[in-house]
């Protein structure tokens, strides 16, 4: 499903403790040129949408820190991108949304290594609905009837939406949006580039009111913005 980049905010920068930081993550390079100048990570980076953000702000010339539940995928996704573009400013960490410990440690892996964060997008998301591959393929939907909302009576046998699933959407797509967030934030604060940003993508199912399976996708929209308003006022430029 097509993702729309939804929520952009600044956050500000922590002057106190931002020198100490980066001395640290200086001496882990061994010199300060070693530091980025723009530091981005990028959540569910290892496909579709993701895969392409960390091209595009690779190509841009900021270091692209790909992340991904599946070890395997995400290396050989970061793999790819560093050959096809010749760069080498793309970087695989293993980072599981739904797990505290897992985003602790990407934020202790930043800190330790460049001291700073400038840019998270926080793209990792599923659908919160069991398909039957085979059945949506065979019906063949067109794109203007997909967008239309008349598909919805197509999917019907297709698409199940079980309490598993929709537990496990709102723990990835919200929860893991919120989680890496609050873990990441301290280091957004001690951006070096002018202001740091943070994007939350997210899915056009959660546009289309006429689809009751999408219900977890509704849900978890409202609460990604929700979660910004709390965690940013005091933050946001």
């Amino acid at each position: 499903m097509e993702k729309a980049a939804h929520v952009a905010a600044g956050a500000t920068q922590e002057q106190e403790s931002s020198p100490n930081r980066l001395d640290d993550a200086a001496r882990h390079h061994g010199s300060a040129e070693a530091i980025p100048e723009r530091l981005a990570v990028v959540t569910g980076g290892n496909k579709g949408v993701g895969l392409e953000v960390c091209r595009q702000l690779a190509l841009k010339g900021v270091t692209v820190i790909l992340t991904a539940r599946d070890e395997k995928r995400g290396k050989d996704a970061a793999e790819t991108l560093r050959r096809e573009c010749q760069l080498p400013n793309i970087i695989f960490h293993q980072l599981d949304v739904r797990d505290d410990d897992s985003a602790t440690t990407l934020a202790r892996y930043v800190e330790r290594r460049y001291g700073k964060l400038d840019i998270l997008v926080n793209n990792a998301a599923i659908s919160g609905i069991v398909a039957d591959e085979e059945g949506l393929k065979a019906l063949n939907i067109d794109a203007e009837t997909w967008t239309s909302g008349r598909a919805a009576n197509l999917l019907k046998e297709v698409f199940q939406n079980t309490n598993d699933e929709a537990f496990n959407c709102l723990n990835t797509n919200y929860y893991g949006c919120k989680r890496v967030t609050e873990a990441l934030l301290p280091l957004l604060k001690l951006s070096t580039s002018g202001g740091a940003r943070i994007v939350n993508a997210s899915s056009l199912a959660s546009e289309l009111k006429v689809w009751s399976s999408c219900i977890p996708a509704r849900t978890e929209k409202i609460s990604m913005l929700l979660t910004l308003i709390i965690l940013l006022p005091e933050n946001a430029k």
